[in-house]
């Protein structure tokens, strides 16, 4: 099991503890007599499911695009390094101005990252 997986089973289980089931509540009957109480254990009810769907769907995207990550890494690691180069400069050739933004915006992190490391 991955780092990643792990991290979701855990934040399912804080997510279903945390999430109390009103039927084994004591004061079940008290809230069923009134209407305004019912209506909002039915809401919280429903978006308590809308929750869990929510949480299941951002799990499935999740657990999707680690796999298509996990097969990129493994198509780029068994490439030969020059044959990543000539990849990368075709790259750069047919679109010089996605590989300009993309050298920007690695360098402002890398700029950013060493900033960061002179002040701490």
């Amino acid at each position: 099991m991955s780092e990643f997986e792990a991290e979701v089973k855990k934040a399912e289980k804080e997510l279903e503890q945390g999430l109390m089931t009103v039927d084994n509540d004591p004061y079940t009957e008290k809230v069923t007599t009134d209407e305004f109480l019912g209506d909002l254990k039915m809401q919280a009810q429903e978006y308590g499911q809308k929750i869990q769907d929510a949480a299941a769907k951002a799990k499935d995207f999740a657990s999707d695009k680690f796999a298509q990550a996990g097969d990129k890494f493994k198509e780029i690691s068994a490439k030969d390094p020059k044959e990543l180069v000539e990849d990368a400069k075709e790259f750069a050739r047919q679109k010089p101005g996605q590989t300009i933004l993309i050298s920007a915006a690695i360098g402002l992190i890398v700029g950013l990252i060493l900033r960061g490391g002179r002040r701490g």
